[in-house]
């Protein structure tokens, strides 16, 4: 009997996430977070998707790769969980570390994998911080179908340097979630690309360890969380305003982003193809 991909992953998902990282402690909620959830603000009638928030995402089709001949299907997905003007920046990088180009969408680099996304944006002209729900609390189902999907999720975040222990002008990534060879292979691929990044566990506001964090809700039960300093994120545009980040992205911009992926590479070709 031939057995689909998505059944084996099913199962190996079972076995990991009750290996020894569930023990791990849970990383405490933003306590200034106005919304409990995701439903929370969207159930909220003073708000209208489309003129306060939106939400953007692409899957490939879902497809039994039982042939060995089929193209496999994407191992990992980029979320941003807080885009467009909650933290400024995560929306270009989450759509570019996914293989689209965020000023057209048009694939980049055009022989290169692309991957599943999924995104929510503050679009409001200001204020757009009102909307932050803490990753821990996003139930959002096609983000949580998005993130089961996968081997590996990486999500994009903003912070300022002093939640991250750092000088206010530091430019840094701080890498967290619960699969350290993940972390590690982002860390690495970072320093070479000569962007200062560094392990965040220890840090338990941007650690990502808890096992609701959208991050860690994947078929292996863990993730990659880059918290991205406010100087880092404003360094890599042109223009940093919401309108214009997408056409003045820079080559910070592109060397984040070509890190990112591949350090993607080189993890998912430690994970055998199911």
């Amino acid at each position: 009997m031939n057995t689909s991909r998505r059944t084996v992953l099913g199962l190996l998902a079972t076995a990991a996430v009750a290996g020894p990282l569930a023990t791990l402690p849970a990383t405490p909620a933003a306590a200034a977070d106005i919304y409990t959830s995701n439903t929370d603000l969207y159930s909220d009638p003073n708000l209208a998707e489309g003129v306060d928030y939106a939400r953007r995402y692409r899957r490939h089709p879902l497809l039994d790769n039982s042939d060995a001949t089929a193209t496999p299907l994407p191992r990992t997905a980029i979320i941003a969980p807080h885009g467009g003007g909650i933290e400024g920046g995560t929306s270009e990088l989450c759509l570019a570390i996914a293989g689209y180009h965020p000023a057209n969408l048009a694939a980049t680099p055009p022989a290169g994998p692309t991957y599943d996304y999924w995104m929510f944006e503050g679009i409001r002209s200001s204020g757009n911080s009102e909307l932050h729900v803490t990753a821990s609390h996003c139930d959002d189902v096609p983000a949580l179908s998005v993130a089961a999907g996968a081997l590996n999720v990486v999500t994009l975040h903003g912070c300022t340097p002093g939640t991250a222990g750092l000088p206010s002008n530091a430019q840094a990534v701080a890498v967290g979630g619960r699969n350290a060879a993940f972390r590690a292979a982002l860390i690495s691929a970072y320093t070479a690309a000569g962007i200062s990044a560094f392990d965040a566990t220890g840090i338990p506001a941007i650690a990502g360890t808890s096992t609701d964090n959208i991050v860690n809700r994947t078929l292996l039960g863990m993730g990659a969380q880059l918290e991205l300093t406010t100087p880092l994120r404003a360094a890599m545009f042109g223009t940093n305003t919401r309108s214009q980040r997408k056409n003045t992205t820079n080559t910070l911009f592109w060397d984040f982003v070509a890190a990112t992926r591949t350090a993607i590479t080189q993890i998912e070709a430690t994970q055998p193809i199911l």
